[in-house]
């Protein structure tokens, strides 16, 4: 069994990738873990407009969360949304690439209000992939990473989360 996490990161640290981090260490003994940020493919990934001419680098990442058994989404927040090139990077997928796939979601911001939001655009991304969300959208703030880690809180939630995730695999 193989579960992917991709992160909307350009660049690192990040609270995001720490996350995402967390959410891979949870998975239970068996499973080979890998873990991508957008800041992998910069800058090939916004100059490739087709999965076919796809640079190498770029088509690793791809083809490791199109064959992912289960995948977690995570993004930081920038003006209410998702990173542009995180939504970039799933354009180069055909609409079924992830037809019922296990997905976690979750994003990282500084604003209370733009959790739905971000929410709102993950879902709709996923739904529009038919892929299968489970367990419950994760919105994490700074007050969440105590010294750049996840809380205690913050880990309880995702471990939950992923439970729901691979409980139906």
């Amino acid at each position: 069994m193989k579960i992917v996490a991709i992160t909307g990161n350009v660049s690192r640290p990040s609270k995001t990738r720490a996350l995402g981090e967390y959410a891979l260490s949870s998975a239970p003994p068996g499973y080979a873990r890998y873990l991508f940020d957008l800041v992998d493919v910069l800058p090939v990934l916004g100059t490739t407009l087709w999965r076919s001419e796809a640079p190498a680098e770029l088509a690793n990442v791809l083809d490791a969360i199109q064959s992912s058994d289960v995948l977690v989404v995570g993004t930081p927040v920038f003006k209410s949304s998702m990173t542009g090139l995180l939504k970039h990077l799933f354009d180069l997928f055909e609409m079924t690439a992830l037809q019922g796939k296990p997905v976690s979601i979750f994003a990282t911001g500084k604003a209370e209000a733009h959790g739905e939001h971000v929410e709102a655009h993950l879902r709709s991304l996923m739904g529009f992939f038919k892929a299968e969300i489970r367990g419950d959208f994760i919105y994490a703030m700074d007050s969440d990473f105590p010294d750049s880690a996840p809380s205690a809180e913050l880990r309880e939630r995702v471990d939950r989360q992923l439970a729901r995730t691979l409980g139906h695999v």
